[in-house]
């Protein structure tokens, strides 16, 4: 269950951290209308996951037998998140300039992530498998993974936008980059991992 919870978090602080449309939105309308506008973007994934976890879960139990297909599935997720991890590294830092619409925060959160094609790529690629991973064990890992992950996710974000509240130049500070890279490195790793699996699941690699 520990290897569950260490997924939920490098995955959720990796996600809430890393420059994209939500985070984006967090920051202009932390710099527009204040903490709390970026605080209601950043808790937007709460209401737009669900369903998309759902329809994975409901999808799983129909694939739980078939090995072949969440080894594809392990193998694309694994370089999805190796890619991922790559493109983190070259983080520079997140443009400031960007204007964004008056109001209706969490509306605007909302629609930037069913927008979005990360949460899809996410989890039909690197949430499958590790969500079968963890239904295999016990469904009390499964709500680890998913609680550390989110906890992560919007915790990073609600953080960022404090940090930003209080100072404008944070999101370009050497701390933010050099936590990015160090967080690209590990995608990469948990990437290769992920491949692995998928290996394994497909027997070529003996588990």
């Amino acid at each position: 269950m520990l290897s569950f919870l260490v997924l939920g978090i490098v995955l959720g602080l990796s996600a809430g951290l890393a420059p994209g449309p939500v985070l984006t939105l967090v920051i202009s309308e932390t710099l527009q209308h204040g903490a709390r506008a970026g605080m209601k973007v950043a808790i937007a994934p709460l209401l737009t996951d669900a369903p998309l976890i759902l329809l994975t879960l409901a999808l799983l139990s129909r694939l739980a037998e078939l090995d072949g297909v969440l080894g594809v599935l392990s193998l694309a997720g694994g370089g999805f998140v190796s890619f991922l991890g790559w493109r983190t590294l070259g983080t520079q830092g997140v443009r400031l300039d960007g204007e964004a619409p008056a109001s209706r925060s969490l509306t605007k959160g909302m629609l930037a992530n069913l927008l979005s094609p990360h949460p899809y790529l996410f989890w039909s690629s690197v949430g499958a498998p590790i969500m079968a991973k963890a239904m295999s064990q016990s469904p009390g890992a499964l709500l680890v993974f998913l609680i550390s992950f989110y906890a992560l996710l919007v915790g990073a974000k609600i953080a960022l936008a404090l940090l930003v509240g209080r100072s404008r130049a944070f999101m370009s500070r050497p701390v933010y980059l050099y936590t990015l890279r160090g967080l690209g490195l590990m995608l990469m790793i948990l990437g290769l991992v992920l491949m692995y699996e998928g290996g394994v699941w497909l027997g070529w690699i003996d588990g």
